[in-house]
């Protein structure tokens, strides 16, 4: 099987087609495109769980870990409370690595004031770098959580900021050396940076507050596979004008030179929202210094496609992450 995320066949055929007991407490539970799982909590509010690993770089792991799972309650409307670490270290490991993790994760937690509730740590021969996993813990009030497949058709569909963020991040710091062959130092430095826009909490909080249908976070499979996925989970179909989706001249050069498409790029830093009003969720966003665009509708049916200059093209199920073809 090629690395990455499993196929949508294989994940329906083999992995949720097994999934066979069900419990009243489980709102949502494992299905193509959900972030987050959802527990009741009580009459008026509701647990919202995600749990996600870093495979994919070893450089800023704790704080990029935090991140993405931050970013998965996020997408789901939440409010983030706590998280637990599972941390798998190889026999190389000294006690200043575990140590500048730990402080990573410290910061981000404390940005958003979460608590670091428990967890793991482990050096095992099983890994050949760092893993790790984190489980995170929200809560929304009932009736208000958000899905990845709440879009209905006639919505707009709005991208934040600018995708290729996180993919760009890594690639420049895991490459800077190959990078500054052909590249400035400004411009290797500039790409490196973006890791500091990875977080969506600000992008999600604004989008609740304005009223949206649908959240889900721009990750692994890029906006290619976060687009299919949303109009998979929400039974809609899709018109997305390529030109208008937001992407940095340094993700552009970067995917350039490794020849890869940074529209199958990991995202993190983006957030894709179906929403009944986008021109007036994009001037929220944008009032609170957050770039916005609208790329196109939510359709009747299951046709997705993709617009550019006249050209028609169906959007497909996402492959393996672009990221992986220069991370190896």
């Amino acid at each position: 099987m090629k690395t990455g995320k499993v196929s949508e066949s294989i994940l329906k055929r083999s992995i949720l087609k097994e999934v066979k007991t069900l419990r009243s407490e489980v709102l949502v539970g494992a299905a193509v495109g959900e972030d987050c799982a959802m527990m009741e909590l009580k009459d008026d509010e509701i647990f919202v769980m995600s749990t996600d690993p870093i495979t994919g770089t070893t450089k800023d792991i704790g704080a990029l870990s935090i991140n993405v799972t931050l970013n998965d309650l996020a997408s789901a409307g939440a409010e983030p409370v706590g998280v637990l670490l599972s941390c798998l270290l190889p026999e190389y490991t000294e006690e200043k690595d575990i140590k500048e993790i730990m402080h990573q994760v410290s910061e981000e937690c404390a940005k958003h004031n979460v608590q670091v509730m428990g967890g793991h740590t482990e050096v095992t021969k099983a890994v050949r770098q760092p893993i790790i996993t984190v489980t995170g813990v929200g809560k929304a009030k009932k009736g208000r959580e958000i899905r990845t497949g709440g879009a209905r058709p006639g919505d707009d569909i709005v991208v934040t900021k600018w995708i290729g963020l996180e993919g760009s991040s890594i690639i420049a710091k895991e490459k800077e050396e190959e990078l500054l062959k052909r590249f400035s130092l400004d411009f290797v430095d500039s790409a490196k940076k973006f890791d500091e826009m990875i977080s969506v909490v600000d992008d999600a909080m604004t989008a609740v507050e304005h009223g949206v249908h649908a959240m889900h976070d721009v990750t692994e499979g890029g906006i290619f596979g976060s687009l299919w996925e949303m109009g998979e989970s929400s039974k809609v179909g899709l018109e997305i004008d390529l030109r208008a989706i937001p992407i940095k001249q340094e993700t552009v050069e970067i995917c350039n030179h490794f020849d890869i498409n940074p529209y199958g790029l990991i995202s993190s830093g983006s957030m894709l929202i179906a929403a009944e009003d986008g021109t007036g969720l994009v001037r929220k966003l944008k009032e609170k210094g957050i770039n916005a665009v609208v790329v196109g509708k939510a359709t009747e049916g299951n046709d997705r496609v993709l617009l550019n200059n006249g050209e028609r093209r169906f959007l497909t199920p996402p492959e393996t992450d672009e990221l992986y073809k220069v991370i190896k």
